[in-house]
């Protein structure tokens, strides 16, 4: 069973940017890919990037490709979600999770994922 645990968010000003860090229990990396995914306050959740198990492939939901870099570190059982030019519509709370599945390109389905995180709150306000 995968155990995450998400870190990084806070108070960022418009325009700025964060990095959100997924730090993952042993060997998850090998066997699950992982996504992130933002709920904003009163909205549904929706997913933003996936990064594969097996090379390190790594795919965007396309609104927000030009924004996201998703990385992973195995050493440190970690994956990293750099976001750019942060917007007021950023706020909300970010969770990362595992899948068993490969990712899928331009599209990061929350029902293929098992394994979720508490989530990290991230607010874009001046």
């Amino acid at each position: 069973q995968a155990q995450l645990v998400e870190s990084g968010g806070g108070l960022v000003q418009p325009g700025g940017s964060l990095r959100l860090s997924c730090a993952a229990s042993k060997n998850t990396l090998d066997y699950y890919a992982i996504g992130w995914f933002r709920q904003p306050p009163g909205k549904e959740r929706e997913g933003l990037s996936c990064i594969s198990s097996s090379d390190g492939s790594t795919y965007y939901v396309e609104s927000m490709k030009d924004r996201l870099t998703i990385s992973r570190d195995r050493s440190k059982s970690t994956v990293y979600l750099e976001m750019n030019s942060l917007k007021p519509e950023d706020t909300g709370v970010y969770y990362c999770a595992a899948s068993p599945l490969k990712c899928r390109e331009g599209e990061v389905k929350e029902g293929l994922f098992n394994y979720w995180g508490k989530g990290t709150l991230v607010t874009a306000s001046s």
